[in-house]
């Protein structure tokens, strides 16, 4: 899955390889465009390439082939401080000898701006991030969440047109990494900037991106918006990759344009979207979203499909609950339900039908 460079892209990656030992390719071919004022993120797990493309744009690490563009200029060899991009790092990367102010005076005067003009831009990148009270402290005397409200601040303060990200919230707790995720996506609305952003993690890429790049393996597997990736993954890898799915092996026994009739393992027959599906015969897995499972016959989608389940463990998660079940050879089906006033109670041992839309179904390469 890869994407042509369109002409009017604000960063291009024109066939873009990187290998570190001359062998073996970390980034295999990638050609990506990146729209001006588009949030960005590149997602994956450790080793898929993501963050190697972060430092190649950067220009902290070279590629081995290929075009690097920015506002249609190539980069290849322009070294990262004459790039004019803003850098946030999961470790901040603050001057620990420097105060807040002093660390975010520190790219102006780099840049050879006058003492007003540099005071005027720090208050105004402070105010941002609402640390303006802040400015004669050290990186020592404030919070993890606090430093890197800083680092945001100094990435913003000289007025990039493009922002990188690499992993910024990492080392945050959940309910602050939360907070954070709406900060960064507010001021990236309020200022129009370019944003690309690093993450393995998938609820902070859905919750903030315009695009996903979903990498692994050194190649994007999908590139689309968060609603098409969630619910239209193109394969197996995004399926799993991409929130909770189940997955049921089966064999294709009809295609007639994007439907196929799937034979699951324990001989029963489901309809399903023909997504990688390729021809009659192949095994395929079918894969089907846990919150789209219902067992009250009341709230079967028009023209449901149903098949036998017993359950075998129920899990309190607060909004909602979590059954896992047998389904078809499988041991471990996961259907969530929302936790409402008269929700039914469901009890380890117990048998029942479940049901989802065929068009909730969706074949897959295995």
């Amino acid at each position: 899955m890869t994407q042509r460079p369109s002409s009017d892209a604000f960063v291009a990656f024109e066939h873009v390889q990187k290998s570190y030992d001359g062998v073996s390719l970390v980034v295999k071919d990638l050609n990506l465009s990146i729209a001006k004022g588009e949030f960005l993120t590149m997602l994956g797990p450790s080793g898929s390439g993501k963050t190697t493309c972060l430092m190649m744009l950067a220009g902290f690490e070279t590629a081995t082939n290929g075009e690097i563009k920015l506002d249609g200029r190539p980069i290849n060899q322009v070294p990262p401080h004459k790039r004019g991009i803003g850098m946030v790092f999961q470790n901040y990367a603050l001057f620990p000898h420097m105060t807040v102010g002093e660390n975010l005076a520190f790219p102006l005067e780099v840049r050879g701006m006058s003492k007003s003009d540099r005071e005027a831009k720090i208050k105004r990148a402070l105010d941002m991030v609402q640390m303006y009270g802040f400015i004669n402290r050290r990186p020592a005397q404030l919070s993890g969440g606090q430093q890197q409200r800083i680092a945001l601040a100094r990435a913003l303060v000289f007025d990039p047109s493009l922002v990188l990200m690499d992993e910024p919230l990492g080392a945050l707790d959940k309910q602050l990494r939360e907070h954070m995720q709406f900060e960064i996506k507010h001021l990236h609305e309020s200022l129009g900037i370019t944003v690309v952003y690093v993450t393995h993690d998938q609820g902070e890429a859905l919750t903030m991106s315009d695009r996903i790049a979903v990498f692994n393996d050194g190649r994007i597997q999908q590139l689309a918006p968060p609603a098409d990736l969630y619910e239209r993954p193109e394969n197996s890898f995004v399926a799993q990759f991409i929130g909770e799915n189940n997955k049921l092996p089966g064999t294709i026994e009809e295609l007639n344009g994007d439907k196929a009739l799937v034979r699951l393992t324990t001989g029963e027959l489901i309809d399903a979207t023909a997504v990688n599906a390729k021809e009659k015969g192949l095994q395929t897995l079918v894969s089907i979203r846990p919150e789209r499972v219902e067992f009250k016959p009341e709230m079967m989608p028009p023209g449901a499909h149903t098949i036998d389940a017993e359950v075998t463990e129920v899990i309190y998660m607060g909004d909602i609950l979590r059954a896992v079940l047998k389904v078809a050879g499988t041991d471990d089906f996961v259907m969530k339900m929302r936790n409402t006033l008269g929700q039914t109670k469901l009890s380890p041992g117990q048998k029942i039908k479940v049901g989802w839309h065929p068009q909730d179904a969706r074949a897959l390469d295995p």
